[in-house]
């Protein structure tokens, strides 16, 4: 597995996680000891663990939350730092989303998640220096 591979394989694991409503699996994407940050569409600024896992444990509790699918990921590796960019679809609706990985232990784990709204459609497939990225 490439590099590349590992942080769109992390990326999957959050979007999973989100889909599964599982937030046991939602804190294990989240890195331990570097801080974090989230920013869901329409709220603030979130900081730190505690702030970010209570938001999610919110979201992933609330039985209205709509279901979530990732759609045309594309990963960018710089060293210990990645990023992916993605839509996020809800309900037939697209957001677009960043997700900022960083290699802690032997893992890529996520430090920041940002998503708003999009006037753009996922395009089929992307393309990115490393080779085709979903």
């Amino acid at each position: 597995m490439t590099e590349l591979d590992a942080v769109l394989f992390a990326n999957e694991a959050f979007y999973r996680a989100f889909a599964d409503r599982d937030a046991g699996a939602m804190a294990e994407v989240w890195a331990d000891d570097l801080p974090l940050s989230c920013i869901h569409p329409g709220w603030g600024l979130l900081e730190g663990r505690d702030e970010v896992l209570q938001s999610w444990e919110a979201i992933l509790g609330n039985p209205d939350s709509p279901a979530i699918g990732c759609l045309a990921a594309k990963a960018h590796l710089r060293g210990e730092m990645a990023y992916v960019h993605c839509f996020e679809e809800i309900d037939g609706n697209y957001l677009i989303a960043t997700n900022i990985f960083v290699h802690e232990g032997k893992r890529w784990r996520l430090v920041h998640h940002q998503a708003g709204p999009t006037a753009e459609d996922p395009p089929l497939e992307t393309k990115d220096e490393g080779g085709l990225i979903n």
